[in-house]
């Protein structure tokens, strides 16, 4: 079925998804509670998995694979989805300087591009909690992380983000000024 998949045999590509659509359909139900986000991520994860089944090397179960696909479907769906950024809750800085700085004052792509020059871990953990609003537990689960593994990537990004955050609102200060 992989090999038929690889050299886009569309039966191959049926019976793949038809193998594996209840399970994943499954998953980001769980995840995400509507159908029709679900349908489309899941869909979206598929186009993925066919893309890219050419470089499954056979370590590990294939269906371990599918799902990391399927939920960086799901990440990369909320990312581009903005309502599900006014989610993002940071701690308060705490120097005053950028105390009239908030979330809502930046752009999402703007938002977007400091999460993504966070450590790619650091990053999914900071996605699944802030953005989609996933307890510790499910994104140690998800992960296979510990839940102090987890609470510390959530730390971490916060913190990196709360640097970018200063360096972006000086950066546009200064563009303000000049």
């Amino acid at each position: 079925m992989v090999q038929g998949c690889a050299k886009n045999d569309r039966r191959a590509q049926e019976a793949l998804y038809r193998k594996y659509f209840p399970k994943m359909m499954g998953l980001t139900m769980y995840l995400v509670k509507d159908r029709e986000k679900s349908l489309e991520i899941v869909n979206q994860g598929f186009l993925r998995v066919y893309q890219k089944i050419h470089t499954f090397r056979g370590e590990g179960s294939l269906e371990g694979w599918i799902k990391t696909l399927m939920l960086r479907a799901r990440a990369d769906y909320f990312k581009k989805d903005n309502k599900y950024l006014s989610a993002i809750i940071l701690d308060e800085v705490e120097d005053g300087r950028h105390e009239n700085t908030t979330m809502n004052d930046m752009y999402y792509q703007d938002i977007v591009k400091l999460i993504d020059r966070l450590p790619a871990a650091t990053a999914e953990v900071f996605r699944l909690y802030a953005i989609e609003g996933f307890k510790h537990a499910e994104i140690a689960e998800q992960l296979g992380i510990s839940v102090g593994t987890s609470k510390w990537h959530l730390s971490a990004a916060r913190q990196k983000l709360k640097e970018l955050i200063g360096l972006y609102y000086n950066k546009e200060t200064q563009r303000d000024v000049g």
